[in-house]
């Protein structure tokens, strides 16, 4: 069976499930991380050098990393759905993957660290502020992707839908001011329809 380590409250650990419960994968998840611990253990490290999660462990084959891990469960358990097989569609999934690496995950993290796991008397809130105002920015190129598309690579969701939808999915529950994003709003009410969405990826924030 697939094993998961990772806390349930990370979004990184939320690709993952959520992945896992699109392609129907039975799986045990393992707390680690924060408050769990297990990360700095001698066997934990010895599988994830970087004391970071998720980690996998599939049949034996071990891995590290959100993204690949998504790719690679996709390729192995969903080529032909979560991992399209025309290559020009994979390579679209894969460049939105990248992207929300890339482009989103920083600026991102700041507003989400600031606002919602540091106590209001710590908080910078110039950071956050212009941190809040560039993920905006960088959102409206999702947006005007989603604009001609029910998913972010198609007509259906695939595996480029996923480190994007766990990131947006915190973004629309945090208390903070969001402009409009029609497309993507849309988009996001479409993944709260899913089952292994709502499983994996809308659960409590902390």
């Amino acid at each position: 069976m697939l094993r998961i380590w990772g806390r349930v409250n990370s979004v990184n650990v939320k690709k993952v499930l959520w992945c896992a419960g699109e392609l129907g994968l039975p799986y045990e998840r393992i707390d680690a991380g924060m408050e769990h611990g297990v990360v700095g253990s001698p066997d934990y490290l010895s599988m994830n050098p970087n004391a970071r999660v998720p980690t996998i462990d599939d049949d034996g084959f071990v891995l590290w990393e959100s993204n690949t891990i998504v790719r690679y469960l996709s390729l192995k358990y969903g080529l032909g759905t979560l991992c399209p097989e025309d290559p020009r569609q994979r390579a679209d999934s894969d460049r939105w993957m990248d992207w929300s690496t890339a482009h989103l995950a920083g600026t991102f993290r700041e507003v989400f660290w600031g606002t919602v796991r540091t106590p209001p008397e710590k908080r910078n809130a110039p950071l956050i502020e212009r941190n809040r105002v560039a993920t905006a920015a960088t959102l409206d190129i999702a947006d005007r992707a989603l604009s001609t598309r029910p998913f972010i690579a198609g007509d259906r969701l695939t595996m480029g839908d996923i480190p994007l939808g766990c990131y947006v999915h915190l973004w629309m529950s945090m208390p903070i001011e969001r402009p409009a994003h029609p497309h993507l709003t849309a988009w996001h009410k479409r993944l709260l329809e899913r089952p292994a969405f709502n499983a994996g990826v809308n659960t409590a924030l902390t």
